[in-house]
């Protein structure tokens, strides 16, 4: 396959892996007040995403064996064009959020798959494609929120991302014609076994746990970070430009941090300053939350370069497609459902509360958590060897 279409793929695939879920957030309030639905609605179509990736996500791998990555990818991306090309004229909330289910669950699918895919064909430029990846994900969760402050309504505001997911669709068809049924390699391998049970991989199940919590804390941010800045009287723009904020910082650790991975002796450094940062946004929030908006959110923009890292980390760990599949099939749908509990139970607990005090406290304690977690699930090893010598 040449160069351009591989670069092409994956920019088109990770470019919609997150707009249309992250520009929900900056809409809610609106969405929930068009529909008159209950404020604890906006936590179940929060966390739907996490919800969606966890079930979706277990039946990524089966799905590509039996069908092949290209396909499964560009059956994806149908799923996920035609729930966002529906949503905006749901005329009942039930069916928006069945069309937000259609969405998340085409984004789960590509969201395991696409890093094997990567590592099936990235060869010499596995690296390269690794951080276009990265990046245009980061990108993808800063544009998601933009379109609400360039749009007149909250429809045309979500809208708006079913023309990047149909031409996602576009690219797909074509590498799915190019390649046919390309089920993911490693299956024939020699060496250790790539069956074997991932949970008995430390390693993975630390970078399971620590993904769980970025995700988590990435989730909550896209879902209720405005809503969090609003309720200490903190315009809605203000919250909308520090969510794109949070994104565009997080594009440039998705540039930088899989090379820094690729070179490193040791991460250990680097995962504990940023759960040291994602703490210290949250403490902003927290203690002074109308005084420096954007600072709060550069702050939780850097922490959130745990994010890209734990992208990288699957095929920079891994030997062959299989396993880097087998890896995010095994991280993604546990740490997803971690994920999916977060801005669920931030929804109960404010609905609760009406004070996101406590929820914040609780933030900042996961956050050093999560900089603990990625200790153990940055080293410098093969899940593979792993797995091989623990029998």
């Amino acid at each position: 396959m040449r160069p351009f279409l591989l670069f092409l793929a994956v920019f088109s695939a990770a470019i919609n892996l997150r707009a249309g879920m992250a520009s929900v957030g900056a809409v809610l309030d609106d969405v929930i007040a068009a529909y008159g639905a209950p404020a604890s609605l906006g936590g179940v179509v929060t966390a739907l995403p996490g919800l969606m990736f966890c079930v979706v996500g277990l039946a990524a791998v089966p799905l590509a064996r039996r069908l092949g990555l290209s396909p499964t990818l560009a059956g994806a991306a149908a799923v996920s064009a035609a729930g966002l090309a529906l949503r905006p004229f749901a005329p009942h909330i039930a069916l928006f959020v069945l069309a937000t289910v259609g969405v998340a669950g085409g984004i789960a699918l590509a969201n395991v798959l696409l890093p094997a895919w990567i590592k099936q064909y990235g060869g010499s430029h596995l690296v390269a494609l690794t951080t276009v990846y990265s990046v245009s994900l980061s990108l993808s969760a800063a544009a998601g929120p933009l379109s609400a402050l360039f749009t007149s309504s909250w429809q045309a505001a979500l809208g708006v991302w079913a023309v990047s997911a149909l031409a996602q669709l576009a690219v797909w068809v074509v590498v799915w014609r190019r390649v046919g049924v390309d089920k993911p390699g490693g299956e024939g391998d020699a060496g250790p076994q790539p069956e074997a049970a991932m949970h008995r991989s430390r390693t993975a199940v630390a970078l399971m746990l620590f993904f769980g919590l970025q995700s988590m804390n990435a989730y909550t941010q896209m879902g209720w970070l405005p809503s969090m800045l609003a309720s200490e009287g903190v315009a809605a723009s203000t919250g909308a430009a520090g969510l794109a904020l949070i994104g565009l910082i997080g594009a440039g650790g998705g540039l930088v941090l899989p090379t820094v991975i690729a070179r490193a002796r040791t991460l250990t450094p680097l995962v504990l300053i940023f759960g040291a940062l994602t703490a210290a946004g949250y403490a902003g929030i927290l203690l002074a939350p109308a005084a420096a908006p954007i600072v709060w959110s550069t702050l939780l923009g850097f922490g959130g370069w745990c994010f890209p890292l734990a992208i990288a980390l699957l095929p920079a760990r891994t030997r062959t497609a299989l396993g880097t599949a087998r890896l995010a099939g095994f991280v993604q749908p546990v740490g997803y459902a971690l994920a999916a509990a977060g801005p669920l139970l931030v929804g109960v607990a404010y609905g609760a509360l009406g004070s996101f005090v406590p929820i914040l406290v609780a933030l900042i304690v996961l956050a050093l958590a999560m900089g603990g977690l990625g200790v153990v699930a940055s080293r410098n090893v093969y899940i593979e060897d792993e797995l091989a010598a623990r029998g």
